[in-house]
């Protein structure tokens, strides 16, 4: 087993640090032949990166010939691919056991939904129901924007419980939030502009951008959002926000700085895209409607179904403004041709029959629960801790006073079984959130909870 760990600052790309560490694994026979690797899912999951940069440095190495891909067992170190030297021959210690499916540690990452409690019983039937009972024409190529049924209950759904103003031809299902964000960059991009977004920002954004090759210009948060005094002067091809749940910083953006956001991108002629990942857990007040329901024609809107049911599903969804709408469909259609449509038909169904809003009621009381364990447990351990951002969402931010999270102490926390995330590995501009880490609840059991923040305590005081 080799711990892999990245650096964001270095000027080497994610990918190509990825793909070094275990080429050298291998070439020295830490990595044993036939030795089983994590999937790229769980590898990403692990070091914080997105899956496309674990895929890209494994195809690699597949090509290469140092891993091989075994069908329904996963992917091991080919043979014949270790150096045996003399000083491997005379130090080498008991063989390393293929990398476990369960973290060695507790897992605090942002963002992770309660899998344990993804409705499978009910989402196996209607599975079952959709494959018996549908006509023959589900099961060939669909439509790009995706299937009739689920926008046509989404975009009602979004109208009831967002404020989203729009039609269901104006919604493209996608691939995962991921994929809609990207598509997004690669349509409004121009060789000669820039982005403009949130500071701190999720890795996924950050990762996006770097593939596209974009400029970006880093605007500040703090904890309401966003801060539009900020703003550039020059206009952006867009502006990326995440306006009813900051990530990291967890900040709900009030009505005053949303509107002057639209005020900017209407004086300014660029479009704002406006991340919605989690808004449907909110705990202290209603929820924020979103932007998007102030201004139809400025603001595209993202959402994702992976926080509220389960990230297996990899379906998303983006409304767009009407001029926007047949560019993006195209992109849609040369990238994937479609999002699979049986599990379309049976999200749409699951919606319809009321499934879906009761789902988001029951986890609302789960995550709501584990929110409070969490909130207890740091209240105890540290008496100088700040919880920031615990209105909403799957995750809070504390400021940890005098404590740096050095590479060397997160390190030592892994070891002792815990997993916490700086806000600083999501920063563009270093240096302002030093003392600041993410805890994400959502998929960790109340009494993991307690136990990691124990181990926690004992390692800060080191």
């Amino acid at each position: 087993m080799i711990f892999i760990t990245v650096d964001r600052s270095s000027p080497i790309s994610l990918t190509q640090q990825i793909y070094e560490q275990i080429r050298s694994s291998i070439l020295g026979n830490t990595l044993k032949e036939g030795q089983k690797l994590l999937s790229t899912r769980e590898l990403s999951a692990t070091i914080g990166v997105s899956r496309n940069i674990a895929m890209e440095a494994y195809d690699r190495l597949i090509a290469e010939g140092f891993l091989e891909v075994k069908p329904k067992a996963g992917t091991f170190v080919s043979k014949g691919t270790a150096l045996t030297t003399i000083k491997h021959m005379e130090h080498e210690g008991p063989k390393d056991q293929a990398f476990p499916y369960e973290k060695p540690y507790i897992d605090f990452r942002g963002g992770n939904p309660a899998t344990d409690y993804f409705p499978r019983k009910k989402w196996g039937q209607l599975t079952k129901e959709v494959c018996i009972d549908s006509p023959q024409h589900i099961f060939g190529y669909s439509d790009p924007r995706g299937v009739p049924e689920l926008r046509n209950v989404l975009a009602q759904y979004l109208r009831k419980a967002r404020g989203v103003k729009c039609d269901p031809d104006q919604i493209i299902i996608t691939s995962g939030a991921t994929q809609a964000l990207r598509l997004i960059t690669e349509m409004m991009l121009t060789s000669d502009g820039f982005i403009a977004s949130e500071d701190p920002v999720a890795d996924e954004m950050r990762n996006i951008f770097s593939v596209a090759k974009a400029k970006v210009y880093p605007v500040p948060v703090d904890e309401n959002g966003i801060i539009p005094e900020q703003l550039p002067e020059a206009a952006p091809d867009f502006l990326f926000v995440i306006p009813s749940h900051q990530f990291p910083l967890g900040g709900i953006l009030s009505i005053q700085r949303r509107l002057m956001l639209i005020e900017y991108a209407r004086r300014t002629g660029c479009y704002i895209v406006e991340d919605d990942y989690d808004s449907e857990f909110t705990y202290e007040g209603a929820p924020v409607p979103s932007m998007q329901g102030i201004d139809q024609e400025r603001v595209l809107y993202v959402g994702t179904f992976s926080k509220i049911l389960s990230p297996a599903l990899r379906i998303g969804y983006v409304v767009l403004p009407h001029p926007l709408l047949r560019e993006f469909q195209q992109l849609k259609w040369f990238n994937d041709r479609h999002t699979s449509s049986i599990e379309q038909y049976v999200l749409a169904r699951f919606m319809k029959e009321g499934h879906f809003e009761r789902h988001i009621r029951k986890m609302k009381k789960i995550y709501q629960e584990r929110r409070q364990v969490l909130v207890d447990a740091i209240n105890s351990c540290f008496e100088d801790a700040k919880i920031i951002g615990k209105a909403a969402g799957m995750h809070l931010v504390v400021e940890f006073p005098g404590v740096y999270f050095t590479e060397d102490k997160m390190n030592r926390m892994k070891k002792e079984g815990v997993c916490i995330y700086p806000v600083e590995q999501y920063s563009m501009r270093k240096g302002s959130h030093e003392h600041l880490a993410v805890l994400g609840y959502g998929g960790v059991a109340p009494e993991e909870i307690r136990k990691g923040i124990l181990i926690l305590k004992r390692v800060l005081s080191f």
